[in-house]
């Protein structure tokens, strides 16, 4: 590999899943981490002086593609055992050659860009994606790869959290300074539609609790009630609640829409309702909030950007509030007004092309400071 130091900036991301943001004609099962960093990585590759590289699992597609300007890298197959599969991603990570390597999502691949890192002495970058890669849950629930994680985060030469939140905690628990930058998103006019029901999106997995949402649905017979619902990875339930949500009459359930159909579903949403018991910043609220709908919370309230933007309500963890908080918002067509206020936050936090002016500005300075270091 080569000596870097003098070359136009280079980042790398590591994103298995996120192949079918790319080719969206791929069905990867992707969430909300991927959305990030394709979001940042495809928003970055325009600027020419920067070379992006993006390493994604094996769906069958060419070794090696340029999509969107970003240099898109096969490596593991999921359907192999793990040990190959760090084999192929170590491969790859060699492969893209960069001055910078970002990963988001605690996992074992964590610890092994690390790793790369070290031995290669490029600079590792992590993104958090949960609030349990902060407050200390992830590490409780996986003692060996928990600790292994928080060794990596350590040794980090940036980690970037979605809230000041989650940065707080990450801090206490695990002694890792970190840098608040937002999820960015493409910001567009928001379209002027009918709006005629209540929108839950999301994949399956058990923090997100989708059938809180059911119960809603089932609440609230006059009101019509739509459910994009993915199913997690490794879920042997997702079946069951596939037959769950047919039994509800006033409510539509999709197993599957692409993302490039997503604000649609988003714009002709009078509210969208997050029922998960954590996250970190979903990326469906920013989603939501740039097609002006109202978010309306099991709990989860990042930096308490609900009450303080206006834009939504956060129901504080029960059936009956969430419920009140639903008619509240139906009641006078409160939902509108709310929804304008996320539509004018979203504009001013989390637009992409600031966001990726921002992680630029801190990479430069990272490398400048490295050239100085070494002369």
């Amino acid at each position: 590999m080569k000596n870097l130091r003098d070359n136009p900036l280079s980042i790398c991301f590591i994103g298995p899943k996120a192949y079918g943001l790319f080719d969206p004609s791929v069905k990867t099962g992707f969430g909300g981490a991927e959305v990030d960093l394709y979001m940042l990585a495809t928003e970055l590759a325009k600027d020419s002086t920067i070379s992006i590289s993006f390493i994604t699992a094996d769906y069958g597609q060419p070794a090696e593609q340029i999509i969107e300007n970003v240099r898109l890298l096969k490596s593991l197959d999921f359907r192999r055992p793990a040990c190959i599969g760090a084999i192929w991603i170590w491969a790859a990570l060699k492969k893209a050659d960069s001055q910078f390597y970002l990963i988001k999502t605690a996992s074992l691949g964590v610890p092994l860009v690390s790793s790369f890192c070290r031995f290669y002495r490029r600079r590792f970058l992590y993104r958090t994606a949960h609030r349990h890669e902060c407050d200390g849950t992830y590490q409780k629930e996986h003692l060996i790869a928990g600790q292994l994680f928080n060794r990596a985060l350590r040794k980090a030469t940036c980690v970037f959290v979605q809230n000041r939140d989650d940065g707080n905690e990450l801090l206490k628990t695990a002694g890792v300074t970190s840098i608040f930058i937002p999820n960015g998103h493409r910001i567009e006019p928001a379209p002027d539609t009918q709006r005629d029901n209540i929108l839950w999106v999301g994949r399956s997995a058990a923090f997100k609790q989708p059938r809180r949402f059911l119960e809603l649905a089932s609440r609230f017979p006059n009101e019509k009630f739509v459910m994009i619902c993915r199913p997690a990875t490794g879920d042997t339930e997702y079946p069951k609640l596939q037959k769950q949500a047919a039994e509800i009459p006033n409510l539509t359930f999709y197993t599957e829409v692409n993302f490039t159909e997503m604000d649609r579903f988003f714009a002709t949403a009078k509210i969208f309702i997050n029922t998960s018991d954590a996250e970190g910043f979903p990326n469906t609220f920013i989603q939501a909030a740039r097609t002006a709908t109202p978010i309306l919370t099991w709990q989860i309230n990042p930096d308490q950007f609900l009450t303080r933007h206006q834009c939504g309500l956060a129901c504080g963890g029960s059936m009956e509030k969430l419920s009140q908080g639903l008619t509240f918002l139906l009641e006078n067509q409160r939902y509108i007004e709310l929804g304008q206020n996320g539509l004018n936050y979203v504009r001013q936090h989390h637009d992409i092309a600031t966001i990726a002016n921002r992680y630029k500005e801190i990479l430069r300075q990272i490398v400048k400071a490295g050239s100085a270091e070494s002369q």
